[in-house]
């Protein structure tokens, strides 16, 4: 089975324009992702999917694959659709162009949801929420899943440990599960934080791609409810912790200064940083 990461990165971000491009570590933004991508063990191949030329130009002078897209995707989702339109690729990764501290083995993780579990199209990851302030947060993305679904692997020469799953139930910006006896929001553990990540098969990413935007998701404005309201299986596997992403000067003067700590404790050994 053959897969890929594509990064969909968007110069024109609304918080942070050119965040992508940001180069206070001496890396841009978008190759701090792309290195992370690539330490992966089952993909084959990391692919940058880009609406601006500078990025194009940014990725061809750190050696990644770049693709240039169009400009007037609605979504990373769409951009990374047309960008694997003719590949020869099973499933596709989607990692954020903003997330350079994503944990590998979080890629891993996801890709083997699709590869054990062939029935499905598509799959996400979530963490266990740990501060009560993050459950009311409409910025923190809750899941709401159902059991554990059994895999199974079909990694040949390189396999790795199955990867438990539930199947989505729903994912809202609102505090889910309600807790009625604790006045809706009960404690943190009870939740799960959905993490941006996916993978697709390619089929799906090419067929969910075209459909309109379902009413669900245009009122929580959450692309992933259009899976379920169209009657589409979505795994979640869950991990113990999440690296924050970037959107806002703010977070990426915190990330460089992490970057810079851990750079002059070893220069030699970079991990991402764990966040709740």
């Amino acid at each position: 089975m053959k897969i890929v990461v594509c990064i969909p990165a968007r110069y024109d971000s609304t918080r942070f324009p050119g965040k992508v491009l940001a180069q206070d570590t001496g890396k841009y933004l978008i190759q701090h992702t792309y290195e992370q991508a690539c330490k992966a063990r089952l993909p084959e191949s990391v692919l940058i999917a880009a609406d601006d030329k500078r990025v194009v130009r940014a990725a061809e002078s750190f050696g990644a694959a770049c693709v240039l897209t169009r400009a007037d995707h609605q979504s990373g989702t769409d951009r990374i659709a047309e960008a694997v339109a003719g590949l020869d690729v099973d499933v596709v990764v989607n990692v954020q162009g903003d997330e350079p501290e994503i944990d590998p083995d979080h890629i891993d993780t996801l890709a083997r949801l699709l590869v054990e579990n062939p029935d499905v199209p598509m799959a996400t990851l979530a963490t266990p929420l740990r501060q009560a302030e993050q459950v009311a947060d409409p910025n923190i993305v809750k899941a709401v899943v159902s059991s554990l679904v059994a895999g199974r692997s079909s990694l040949d020469n390189r396999s790795v440990a199955g990867a438990a799953a539930a199947r989505a139930i729903y994912f809202s910006r609102s505090p889910i599960p309600y807790d009625r006896d604790k006045g809706g929001i009960g404690p943190a553990g009870n939740y799960l934080r959905h993490m941006g990540i996916y993978a697709y098969r390619k089929a799906f990413l090419a067929q969910i791609t075209k459909l309109p935007q379902s009413p669900l998701e245009k009122l929580e404005k959450l692309e992933q409810l259009r899976v379920i309201e169209n009657g589409y299986a979505i795994l979640v596997s869950t991990v113990e912790h999440t690296a924050e992403g970037i959107d806002t000067p703010q977070q990426y003067a915190a990330f460089v200064k992490r970057y810079r700590a851990q750079d002059a404790n070893d220069p030699f050994c970079r991990t991402p940083a764990s966040q709740g």
